[in-house]
């Protein structure tokens, strides 16, 4: 608990679920990027398999103003994150994942640039972690350190841009967005919760950057993410871009955004297809019925478009899923 009237510059959102073998590492790093004016905000979302609570109540006890928060049920990632966002006090926001961590220093640089600049958000590289491997990921956005327009780094339709990034624990971000209606999640998604997130981010904020920084260790692999799970909460991700074209509708450049946000989501389908051998039958067979439905309300030329330069085989699988195989563009 905080024992000054002052807020804090910094609130850390860490949602929390089953990952009791690596929060020990993830509070140690926030530990070892502890200030008087940051406050750390855990929310156990009802874990199932170990004691992550307890484990959080004993070891938040090391940082200075720690707090726990536990759901009375389990409502998944984007509502653990706005239990958070809704509990913060601080001036800025950020997230880290309850089996992630942090390069020591890494928060004070991220505030130091967020206030530096004046910037509605920051975002950053990160470090993928699989096993001992390090892989450095890097923001798509080029051009560092300067503050831009974020609808400059929607497009091109047909490149990597910065909402192919989605990661919402690769950043800061002012809390003035959450007086504009901005930073909230959509409560209840289960997967693919920060596709319709970091698109209204980079629609509706005035002002952004991309900070040369590679604090955050994004742990891969982890047999109890839910990227790593073939059930049916990973169709949500068909939600999750629905919202994104929903929202798309009264932007005054929806022709033009809309055949990036098609492309996103055919690109998403693809993958998923790909790897439809991890469902079991029955959530294999809604994943292609899903898909089809999806791909079928894109018109001829809006699928088109979003599949050119896609490949032949990513081309080929979605246009039999949809049905006909006319003008397969690779």
């Amino acid at each position: 608990m905080r024992v000054t009237n002052r807020p804090p510059i910094l609130s850390v959102i860490v949602p929390c679920y089953n990952i009791e073998t690596y929060v020990s590492d993830t509070v140690t790093s926030l530990v070892n990027n502890d200030q008087d004016d940051f406050e750390f905000i855990f929310v156990e979302d009802r874990s199932t398999k170990d004691k992550t609570y307890e484990a959080l109540l004993e070891l938040t006890k090391r940082l200075k103003h720690g707090r726990v928060i536990q759901h009375e049920q389990n409502g998944g990632l984007a509502t653990a994150r706005n239990t958070g966002i809704d509990a913060a006090e601080g001036t800025y926001l950020t997230f880290l994942d309850g089996d992630d961590w942090l390069a020591p220093g890494y928060l004070k640089d991220l505030v130091d640039s967020i206030q530096r600049h004046d910037v509605d958000f920051v975002r950053t590289d990160h470090v993928q972690v699989n096993g001992i491997e390090r892989a450095v990921h890097r923001a798509p956005e080029g051009r560092r350190n300067v503050p831009l327009d974020p609808r400059t780094s929607i497009l091109p339709v047909d490149d990597t841009t910065m909402v192919d990034y989605p990661y919402a624990w690769a950043g800061v971000y002012h809390r003035r967005l959450l007086d504009k209606g901005m930073l909230r999640f959509h409560d209840g998604l289960k997967t693919a919760e920060d596709r319709p997130w970091i698109w209204d981010l980079h629609r509706r904020a005035e002002s952004y950057l991309v900070a040369s920084l590679r604090g955050v260790f994004y742990r891969r692999g982890v047999t109890t993410s839910l990227t790593q799970i073939g059930d049916v909460r990973q169709l949500d991700f068909f939600r999750s871009f629905d919202l994104v074209l929903a929202e798309l509708a009264n932007d005054p450049e929806v022709g033009l955004l809309r055949k990036k946000a098609l492309r996103n989501y055919c690109v998403v389908i693809a993958h998923q297809l790909l790897q439809r051998s991890r469902f079991d039958r029955p959530t294999a067979a809604k994943l292609r019925q899903m898909s089809a439905d999806a791909l079928n309300k894109m018109s001829e030329d809006e699928l088109q478009a979003a599949l050119i330069g896609m490949g032949e085989q990513r081309v080929h699988l979605l246009r039999r899923v949809r049905g006909g195989m006319k003008g397969i563009a690779a």
